[in-house]
């Protein structure tokens, strides 16, 4: 990830995301750019257009609250995506260290033993999880990245069904969640990059942090399971994310999931 136009990047990106039509503008004549040009966004947001030129090229990277906002409906940006523009242009972050998971979270974890749960960084590193947990799967085993083995583990292509869809949450939850600015980040991106399909997502620009959503799995000795996830955050340690999976009671993913261990 290039950490040097964060900002710029973001907008030129998510401009080329919103067509004349979707903001009510006329299509007259041939128009060379897919997405709106710069000086119709800049009207649009109520900002002159040499601003708008700044705030890509990266020469002002720390504009107003307001002026983000503008852009953001502009833009027709939803909650998710103006929050991490709202980041992008915040003041400069230290780079946050991984943190040792709390006792009482892990005796929380161990406490759930009838379904899996785990904690996770905002960089998607696995920090730690419960017996189930790493039965589900391997890449939910301490030291491992969530990311990584989504797109560079062919394994993931197996496990889970509708792996299309787990890709672009995982990539919408990594940019919505990591610190762009955090060099770990940086690597990690770089090195996801190599995949062609997390390269298209990511250029893409879509920000969502993990939703309380259905994952379905196929277990290589259970069978399928259809999953409610739930992420919940860390008191005191907002950089870590508890996620936990549970099935509905009676359903087959629960008898699936109760002959795990």
């Amino acid at each position: 990830m290039a950490a040097d136009n964060l900002l710029g990047d973001f907008l030129k990106a998510r401009r080329g995301r919103v067509t004349a039509a979707d903001v009510g503008i006329p299509a007259i004549g041939r128009r060379r750019v897919a997405g709106l040009r710069r000086e119709e966004l800049a009207r649009l947001a109520g900002i002159s257009e040499p601003y708008l030129v700044r705030l890509e090229q990266g020469v002002d990277r720390h504009p107003s609250p307001q002026v983000l906002r503008s852009l953001a409906r502009a833009l027709k940006l939803d909650a998710d995506a103006l929050a991490h523009l709202l980041a992008l242009a915040g003041p400069d972050l230290v780079p946050s260290s991984r943190t040792e998971v709390a006792a009482d979270v892990l005796r929380l974890l161990d406490a759930w033993a009838d379904r899996p749960a785990y904690v996770r960084d905002r960089c998607l590193d696995v920090l730690a999880a419960n017996k189930r947990a790493r039965a589900l799967a391997s890449m939910y085993e301490p030291g491992h990245n969530l990311a990584r083995a989504v797109f560079l583990d062919p394994a993931s292509r197996r496990l889970f069904p509708d792996w299309e869809e787990v890709a672009a949450q995982t990539a919408a939850a990594l940019r919505a969640e990591a610190d762009p600015r955090d060099p770990r980040t940086a690597g990690l991106v770089a090195e996801l990059k190599t995949d062609e399909e997390f390269h298209r997502l990511w250029a893409r620009h879509e920000a969502r942090p993990a939703r309380d959503e259905l994952k379905r799995f196929a277990h290589p000795v259970v069978g399928g399971l259809a999953l409610r996830r739930q992420a919940l955050t860390v008191g005191g340690a907002e950089q870590q994310v508890i996620i936990v999976y549970q099935a509905t009671a009676g359903s087959p993913s629960e008898a699936a999931l109760a002959r795990l261990l």
